[in-house]
C-alpha cells in the first residue's frame, strides 16, 4: 500500500454529504464535523464492502465486470433487503435516463440517412451558407 492510509485515499465529497444531511434533517437540528466524519467513514466502509460482495458475486458467475444485478444481489445477501425496491426503482429511473440521452445522441444515426447522404447535405449545407455570405459581403452599403 503507498504512504497514505486506507482513509485518506478513500473520501467522499464532504459538501455532498453536508448536502445531503442538510436535506434529510430538520433545520432545528444540526450535525457536528466529527459526526460527519464519522458518516463518511461509515459510508466508504459500506461501499467497501458492497463493492467486494457485488466483485464475488460476479466472479463466480466468471464475469470481469460488475454489473447492477450483482449490486442488487450483493445488496440482498448483505442483507439490506429494506433498500431493494428503492434502488431498483432508481435503477429504473436511470436506465430511462439514459435512453432519452442515448436517443437524442443517435439522432443522426436515427434519421433513417446513410452516411453519405448526410455528408452531402452538410455539404450543401456549407455551399449555401458560404454563398449568403458572400452575396452579402458584395451588398452596397
Amino acid at each position: 500500500m503507498s504512504e497514505f492510509t486506507q482513509t485518506e485515499e478513500l473520501s467522499l465529497p464532504k459538501a455532498t454529504v453536508q448536502k445531503i444531511i442538510s436535506e434529510i434533517l430538520p433545520s432545528e437540528f444540526s450535525f457536528t464535523k466529527d459526526a460527519r466524519e464519522s458518516l463518511i467513514d461509515c459510508c466508504v466502509e459500506f461501499i467497501m464492502i458492497l463493492s467486494s460482495e457485488s466483485n464475488e458475486i460476479a466472479e463466480k458467475e466468471l464475469k470481469k465486470t460488475i454489473s447492477s444485478d450483482h449490486v442488487l444481489k450483493a445488496v440482498e445477501d448483505l442483507g439490506f433487503l429494506e433498500y431493494l425496491n428503492p434502488i431498483r426503482k432508481l435503477l429504473e429511473e436511470h436506465k430511462e435516463l439514459t435512453k432519452s440521452k442515448d436517443k437524442r445522441n443517435n439522432k443522426f444515426q436515427n434519421s433513417g440517412l446513410t452516411e453519405e447522404e448526410l455528408l452531402k447535405q452538410q455539404e450543401e449545407l456549407f455551399r449555401a451558407s458560404r454563398n449568403r455570405l458572400q452575396q452579402n459581403q458584395h451588398k452596397p452599403e
